[in-house]
């Protein structure tokens, strides 16, 4: 919060000194003693008072100590109220544009391990059930349609914060010639607001921020679950780094996916913040009231954790190790071209709650036998389909029956297709490096 209350300091004072409130021999001096605070707090140099309460009484008082009267008048025209707004918003833009960078790293990181992996077949699931096969591009670019929403969010919830509130003072705007709109210029603010009420009191941009972290937490918890799932035995679709990961105390054989179990649980105290600041707000008469002294530390605690754990993710991501014999092997557990017979069957006439009875009687048969509907004689298909008219199945059904003949038809903008693949990965790169 330092270095934010100095920059509006600063950009303040210039206002008080072209609109002759003060001095401009005042100002040189609010101008030289701030820059001096700063570098001392950036040298750890700089003695914090708990006595003095808080971040901006301190700076003024060591800025009175040291340019005496002129730094008293640093306060004229405004109120810590309108003050404490200007920093926080300050704070939360500067960590919005850090996390959206750390964004772009994480969804370019995903984009690069999506083209390694653009015709690997894996099994699509629904319910946690083998559906049908994808390819694993096509599953990690799912994620980054995700974040590219949430930085969207992002960018939206900037737009909204960045509206200067000094000059509301207290509550009630103030008596000076204030130029606000020459401060807003100052600080890079779009404009200025409004309601001088609403200016001090609002916290609509620190829950909405905190709402966006939740949802952008809420994604990077549901990738960490599949991590987690997909490195267990059982599933054995990917190894991490062990840098990601930790063994076990006692069993030595142990590889726990330590960082994506993290994640997991980061998520949900995020969104406790986010509940902690609603919960704060909701009974808050205008203007300003002193419970907002709580609204920081849920504000601080979600940036400093959503921008933590998006550069271990962006880290960790392009290392991630799939193993695709293993991969190809699991979809051949649950029928997965099931479907793709089915469509064959329309397109050769058939109405399709008719093809998904049939293909649904075939897949008890295949299931019996213990084998694959493409491991079925063309003989035994047609009859486990109960076709009245058999010759609707030809030879040409086990090329449809393939994995690779199942994600080559899916061959449309938003389908696992390897060109489609490759085409949302060219396509996301370009918005990514602008």
């Amino acid at each position: 919060m330092a270095e934010v209350d100095i920059q509006g300091s600063l950009a303040h004072a210039q206002m008080l000194s072209e609109q002759e409130i003060i001095t401009k021999q005042d100002f040189e001096q609010i101008q030289s003693g701030l820059l001096q605070i700063h570098s001392e707090i950036l040298s750890d140099h700089f003695t914090w008072q708990l006595a003095l309460e808080d971040v901006h009484l301190n700076i003024e008082a060591r800025l009175t100590h040291l340019i005496g009267d002129a730094g008293k008048k640093l306060h004229t025209a405004r109120s810590r109220n309108d003050q404490v707004a200007t920093d926080i918003r300050l704070w939360t833009r500067q960590a919005i544009d850090q996390i959206l960078e750390e964004l772009r790293q994480l969804r370019l990181g995903f984009c690069q391990l999506a083209e390694q992996h653009a015709s690997t077949i894996m099994p699509g699931f629904t319910h946690l059930q083998v559906a049908q096969p994808i390819t694993v591009g096509h599953h990690l670019m799912a994620y980054v349609a995700m974040f590219t929403r949430d930085a969207s969010r992002l960018e939206d919830c900037r737009k909204r914060l960045n509206v200067l509130p000094l000059g509301s003072a207290a509550l009630a705007g103030t008596s000076y010639p204030i130029n606000r709109e020459r401060v807003a210029e100052l600080l890079q603010f779009d404009s200025v607001c409004q309601n001088s009420l609403d200016g001090v009191s609002d916290r609509d941009f620190a829950i909405e921020f905190c709402a966006v972290a939740s949802i952008i937490m809420t994604h990077i918890s549901r990738f960490s679950e599949e991590l987690i799932l997909w490195m267990s035995p059982q599933f054995g679709f990917i190894d991490l780094p062990d840098r990601f990961c930790t063994g076990s105390s006692i069993m030595p054989q142990k590889k726990n996916p330590d960082v994506p179990e993290l994640a997991r649980g980061k998520t949900g105290r995020v969104n406790g913040n986010l509940v902690s600041l609603l919960t704060l707000m909701k009974g808050q008469p205008l203007a300003y009231n002193k419970d907002n002294q709580e609204d920081k530390e849920p504000l601080f605690d979600s940036a400093d954790t959503l921008l933590d754990t998006l550069k271990i993710f962006a880290d960790m991501v392009p290392h991630i190790q799939f193993k695709p014999e293993n991969l190809r092997s699991a979809v051949g557990k649950g029928f997965a071209t099931a479907t793709d017979l089915a469509d064959y069957l329309v397109r050769k006439g058939m109405a399709f709650r008719d093809a998904h009875e049939a293909v649904a009687n075939a897949v008890k048969v295949s299931a019996n036998l213990g084998l694959d509907l493409s491991q079925l004689s063309l003989d035994a298909l047609r009859e486990a389909c109960e076709l009245a008219r058999p010759e609707m199945i030809g030879e040409d059904i086990y090329a449809v029956l393939t994995l690779e003949g199942s994600v080559n038809s899916r061959n449309h903008t938003g389908g696992t297709a390897p060109e489609q693949v490759l085409k949302a990965i060219s396509k996301a790169k370009i918005e990514l490096n602008p």
